[in-house]
């Protein structure tokens, strides 16, 4: 696990659900099959809507111009209760194909962080300060996660984060099933 995550955020809203993240109609891609993968990547956050992003006038779509599977961001901005809905294991995948490290919110909706964490798809930090309201697509942000901290490089404005805690090994390991074998709670 990368300990400092670096790049541009993406700033959404509360209560993103996992059917803005990925909606149920590209669930027919398998993301196993590496040319499928990238589709994830192409549709996610397909499903909120423009005015719901917590953006600017004038949109910042998620995909840069020049490639439509991959963003240009790292790092989620989210609000309230990210990843409510569904339990759908393909809403973090969607995001991982996208290009996006990690997620920082205030909350997490249980499944959606755990999928997050056994899957080890990306790093799924929580926040106790509202940061929607203050960091702004495309600001550089950097995300430490031994610190606990959050710069944005932008504007030089440092914010302390909740500890990855009990889940930080899981997701070193790169998922439940390779922490529960690194730990011999299954056979190699």
């Amino acid at each position: 696990m990368q300990t400092i995550i670096e790049g541009a955020a993406y700033v959404l809203g509360d209560n993103i659900d996992t059917d803005q993240i990925i909606p149920a109609e590209y669930l027919t891609y398998n993301p196993a099959i590496p040319a499928e993968y990238k589709m994830f990547g192409k549709f996610a956050l397909a499903g909120v809507p423009k005015e719901g992003r917590g953006l600017p006038k004038g949109h910042t779509p998620f995909h840069g111009p020049d490639d439509e599977f991959v963003s240009p961001y790292k790092i989620v901005i989210g609000g309230k209760n990210f990843g409510c809905g569904s339990s759908r294991e393909h809403a973090p995948i969607a995001l991982a194909a996208a290009g996006i490290q990690c997620v920082v919110a205030e909350f997490y909706a249980r499944i959606f962080y755990r999928n997050c964490v056994n899957g080890a798809y990306l790093v799924p930090v929580e926040t106790p300060t509202r940061l929607i309201d203050t960091i702004c697509t495309g600001d550089k942000l950097r995300v430490d996660l031994v610190t606990s901290e959050l710069t944005n490089t932008t504007t030089g404005e440092t914010w302390k984060l909740n500890g990855l805690g009990e889940v930080a090994p899981i997701i070193e390991a790169g998922g439940v099933f390779a922490y529960a074998k690194q730990v011999g709670m299954l056979k190699a």
